[in-house]
C-alpha cells in the first residue's frame, strides 16, 4: 500500500495550492479519502473528507468556503485545491485512506508553508 502526496510548497497569503495524493496497492474506490494536517506543536486534525459512495464531502470549518476535495477513482488520486490561503493554514498535509475494519493507511506528507 503506497499513499505518495505532492504539490506542497511555499505559497503567499491569499495564493492557491493543489495537493495530489497518488494511491496504489488497494482498492480505491472502495475507501474513503481524506486530508489531514499538523502544524507544529499541534495535534492532528480533520481538513476534508470524501466518501467512497457518492463523493459525499466534509470540511473543518476553518477551511469551508476556501478549500475543496475530489477524487478521480479512474486515476486512483485524490487531490485537495486549496485557496485563499492564510498564514494558518501552514503545515504538514497528510492524505489518508480508510474502510471500516479493512484498512487505514497514511502518506508521508507534505509540507505547506503560506508566508510573505
Amino acid at each position: 500500500v503506497q499513499l505518495v502526496e505532492s504539490g506542497g510548497g511555499l505559497v503567499q497569503p491569499g495564493g492557491s495550492l493543489r495537493l495530489s495524493c497518488a494511491a496504489s496497492g488497494f482498492t480505491f474506490s472502495r475507501y474513503h479519502m481524506s486530508w489531514y494536517r499538523q502544524a507544529p506543536g499541534k495535534e492532528r486534525e480533520l481538513v476534508a473528507t470524501i466518501t467512497s459512495v457518492g463523493g459525499s464531502t466534509v470540511y473543518a470549518d476553518s477551511v469551508k468556503g476556501r478549500f475543496t476535495i475530489s477524487r478521480d477513482n479512474a486515476k486512483n488520486t485524490v487531490y485537495l485545491q486549496m485557496n485563499s490561503l492564510k498564514p494558518e493554514d501552514t503545515a504538514v498535509y497528510y492524505c489518508n485512506a480508510w474502510r471500516a475494519t479493512i484498512g487505514n493507511y497514511w502518506g508521508q506528507g507534505t509540507q505547506v508553508t503560506v508566508s510573505s
